[in-house]
């Protein structure tokens, strides 16, 4: 039994859901910001930064699904702030817009009691275009994205093994 499963940690968990509930709200901003003006990849960086706070919360309450969509999402945050490709920018966007609304789904389960919460979402096609998406960033590094040494493309796959994907 995970610790996000256990009654006498329910609160924590409630706590958990909501402070990810608001700053799934600040990711949103950042991503509509960055829409808005795709050159400001400066809001990659602090899409990163918040989401890097989700994915340690996560991990410290056991949600290891939520952690690693965190994961995936802070690394594709990070690596995309190193491009100026502006049609592959559009589409990190749209891609992150996907991972928020799927975190989002992952939150209303947990918080509901449903703990099987990446059983009930249709990860597959977002699955496909993480891997797309991951494979252009092949040749970008950044320690930020570390796990265990730098994140590669077989660390990217693992993760998404990790999933169940």
């Amino acid at each position: 039994m995970n610790l996000y499963e256990m009654p006498e940690y329910k609160e924590i968990v409630i706590d958990f859901c909501t402070e990810s509930e608001q700053l799934f709200d600040q990711l949103e901003t950042h991503l509509t910001n960055l829409e808005d003006d795709l050159s400001n990849t400066s809001e990659l960086e602090k899409f990163g930064q918040i989401i890097d706070r989700i994915m340690g919360a996560a991990k410290s309450i056991q949600a290891s699904e939520i952690a690693t969509f965190c994961e995936l999402g802070k690394v594709i945050g990070y690596k995309s702030s190193q491009v100026r490709d502006i049609p592959l920018l559009e589409v990190v966007v749209a891609i992150l817009f996907d991972a928020l609304d799927l975190l989002r789904k992952m939150i209303k389960s947990m918080r509901d009691g449903n703990n099987n919460s990446m059983k009930n979402l249709n990860t597959k096609a977002f699955t496909t275009r993480l891997n797309w998406l991951s494979n252009k960033f092949k040749d970008i590094e950044r320690s930020s994205c570390a796990i265990n040494g730098n994140l590669n493309q077989n660390s990217i796959d693992d993760l998404m093994k990790s999933l169940g994907l």
